[in-house]
């Protein structure tokens, strides 16, 4: 029944006293009732921003796609586009923005790439610039968010909206930096490919093309080494002057008295407006996670001092696909102890529960989390403050310094590349500890805007999908060690964020009623108890590390310690298909550990696969601490090199999986090594034929570092 009041009954004339005149006003005032009391019912209803996040990409996002429109509507001269998958390049193209404003007066604006068209990058102004952040992902690929933009910009030629010259993009001045890591063949190949693109089609590029490396652990100190020459090329092309540079918000941060954390509008970690509801609906992806219940976990080692966590996540009812060799992404939640830790230094502890409400002050920020919300629930729920802090966030950091002494510190680590490696990076502090370090604290003067700012947003983690969707499509395997690293020279142990998470919620499933694995405590139950019963936020990312698709094709799988996790998917399903009387072919395994004792994973599932796959499953094993030499999956390639080298040639596909660093480029050269030697050609020979195996598919990588 509805509580509104009801609207005074309206006397109408008669119609011989009524002319045009009186009807016009009868249908204002009707009208006008409709209006007054449908308010915040059918329309004036405040917009929630994450009210459609469940959206795939940029179908979820509301406004225009013209890039040049939306600039001039906000009167902006330089837009950051970004391609991320982890949120660092988000991140990059955020400071830069941040920095580009405050220090040479630019009005910036960041950019999703999947947000916008790029068919009137033609008509760009000559007196603007576009920054691109650009990640390579996988195998030389885009980004999830870059994949539309960079398949419009690779036609030959793009079709933009006007120009038909042989250099359409005559008057684009822009910038690139890219995000790679060189254990990958196609190191950084998105950026630098973009640039040969752009400047084919005859764009201006101002500064050097910079490029970050993960892989020797330089990113952070690669981009701010690039960013320094660039704004100076910058500056001198557009006469910029720069200023003394002062922080400047990006969002603000308002108190709400009129709300409380039992209020139902309120987010306590909810991901979005459905979630907040209880209404959870698909499809579910990287902006609208399924809270899954965990079916069974167990624990795969035998040690006590090391963990390896086998996990089964049910998706039944979801709606959530997948295929064999995929992988599934894990939502964390920060643990109490980095929650606490961050609220008391920052002095934030009184106030902790307190509800906030923020939003961009510029109309093209964006809140990185929903809002109204809590302190405490921001910082568990949606901020990365586990993670090695920045060196130019300490440099910010330094304004709202307790004192003079401190403040001074500060900026020394800051800008002295050198002494932040001795005193912070290489000891992996995070910004709590970090500036705890410098002084006890409290450092109740940096504004909460600056933290959100200054830290990425909590990322999922993705795990190769150990299972077969042939064998249990709405089950979905996980193996992840749990990380616990001891740094030389630090006081504190390193505890990865999601698989003690986990471990937590493994625990709990059996047995435990209070978990709390290397000390650490979790919000297990998650916002309103809603993951009660043993649930985990989940989505699925399709990979394109595949079997083949003719089930009788050889393949051979190298993947030692959890790399081994794609590969009991592919066997399992393999000892499905020759169950079901299909013709498999040759299965061959080279897996690693430490001992068979402690760390053999799956060890009793192989000799199950075996009865159904027979002599056409072979499993080598390298156990590298149980002889008088460490034997490793590399050197057991080798010894069995002709072997190889004949299911090659009988058109096997060969599969990597595990450490990109080492054991992965390893044996990259072992194999060129053994088709070198099995088929009497050279080395440069050799490293071709790897070459067109990996141009080609035959030669695939699932691969970290």
């Amino acid at each position: 029944m509805s509580t509104e009041p009801e609207a005074a009954p309206i006397k109408l004339p008669t119609m011989a006293q009524v002319d045009t005149l009186d009807i016009v006003v009868l249908v204002l005032l009707l009208l006008g009732s409709v209006a007054y009391f449908t308010k915040g019912t059918y329309w004036g209803v405040p917009k929630d921003p994450y009210a459609t996040s469940a959206l795939n990409g940029s179908a979820a996002k509301k406004g225009s796609r013209n890039i040049l429109e939306k600039m001039d509507e906000s009167g902006k001269n330089c837009v950051i586009f970004y391609g991320s998958q982890t949120g660092t390049a988000e991140d990059y193209a955020s400071r830069l923005a941040k920095e580009g404003h405050a220090r040479f007066g630019l009005n910036t604006m960041t950019a999703d790439l999947e947000d916008f068209d790029y068919e009137n990058l033609d008509q760009f102004p000559e007196d603007k610039v576009a920054v691109f952040v650009m990640a390579t992902y996988g195998e030389g690929e885009p980004t999830d968010n870059a994949v539309e933009f960079w398949e419009f910009i690779n036609q030959d030629p793009p079709s933009f909206s006007e120009n038909s010259d042989e250099k359409p993009l005559g008057n684009l001045k822009y910038v690139a930096f890219g995000l790679g890591n060189n254990t990958y063949e196609h190191y950084n190949s998105m950026v630098r490919n973009l640039d040969k693109i752009l400047t084919k089609l005859g764009a201006k590029r101002i500064g050097a093309a910079g490029e970050g490396d993960d892989g020797a652990g330089t990113m952070e100190e690669d981009f701010l080494a690039w960013k320094e020459p660039m704004w100076a090329a910058l500056a001198q092309e557009m006469g910029l002057e720069e200023r003394e540079a002062i922080y400047e918000p990006v969002f603000s941060v308002e108190e709400r008295e009129d709300l409380s954390p039992e209020t139902d509008t309120v987010y306590l970690g909810e991901p979005n407006k459905n979630h907040l509801e209880n209404s959870q609906k698909g499809p579910y992806n990287a902006h609208n996670p399924f809270i899954a219940p965990i079916a069974e976990s167990r624990e795969l080692f035998t040690v006590k001092d090391r963990n390896c966590l086998h996990c089964e996540i049910d998706v039944s009812g979801s709606g959530i696909t997948y295929t064999t060799g995929d992988h599934i992404a894990v939502w964390p939640t920060n643990a109490g102890m980095e929650v606490d830790r961050l609220i008391k230094t920052f002095g934030l502890e009184e106030k902790r529960h307190r509800v906030i409400s923020m939003k961009g002050i510029d109309p093209t920020a964006k809140v990185p989390f929903p809002t109204p919300t809590t302190y405490d629930a921001a910082i568990r729920y949606h901020m990365e403050i586990c993670a090695p802090v920045s060196r130019q966030f300490m440099a910010t950091l330094a304004a709202f310094a307790p004192n003079e002494e401190a403040k001074k510190e500060l900026t020394r680590l800051g800008s002295d590349a050198d002494y932040f490696k001795e005193k912070i990076s290489s000891q992996m502090l995070n910004v709590a500890q970090a500036v705890s370090a410098v002084h006890p604290g409290p450092w109740s003067a940096v504004p909460f805007s600056c933290l959100v700012e200054g830290l990425n947003k909590l990322q999922p983690r993705y795990y190769s999908i150990s299972s077969s969707s042939l064998v249990q499509p709405e089950k979905i395997s996980i193996t992840a060690v749990v990380e616990s690293i001891r740094v030389p020279g630090a006081g504190h142990i390193v505890k990865g964020v999601t698989t003690n998470y986990l471990l937590a919620l493994k625990q709990k499933q059996n047995g435990d009623p209070d978990p709390s694995p290397h000390g650490l405590t979790y919000a297990i139950n998650g916002p309103r108890n809603k993951y009660d019963g043993i649930h985990v936020p989940v989505h699925v990312r399709h990979s394109n590390f595949k079997l083949p698709s003719n089930p009788s094709k050889p393949i051979i799988m190298v993947g030692p310690g959890t790399g081994v996790a794609p590969f009991r998917g592919f066997v399992q399903e393999r000892a499905e298909q020759a169950k079901k009387g299909e013709d498999v072919g040759a299965t061959v395994l080279f897996y690693g550990c430490r001992r068979q004792s402690e760390d053999w994973l799956y060890k009793d599932e192989w000799d199950e696969y075996k009865k159904a796959l027979g002599d056409k499953l072979t499993i080598f094993n390298a156990f590298s601490r149980e002889g008088p030499k460490k034997v490793y999956v590399q050197h057991l390639l080798k010894e069995n090199g002709k072997f190889i080298n004949e299911l090659l040639q009988q058109k096997a596909n060969f599969y990597v999986c595990g450490d990109a660093a080492h054991m992965a480029r390893e044996v990259n050269e072992v194999l060129g090594q053994i088709i070198a030697s099995e088929r009497g050609v050279d080395e440069k020979k050799a490293e071709q034929v790897v070459k067109s195996m990996r141009s080609s598919g035959v030669y695939q990588e699932d691969v970290w570092s």
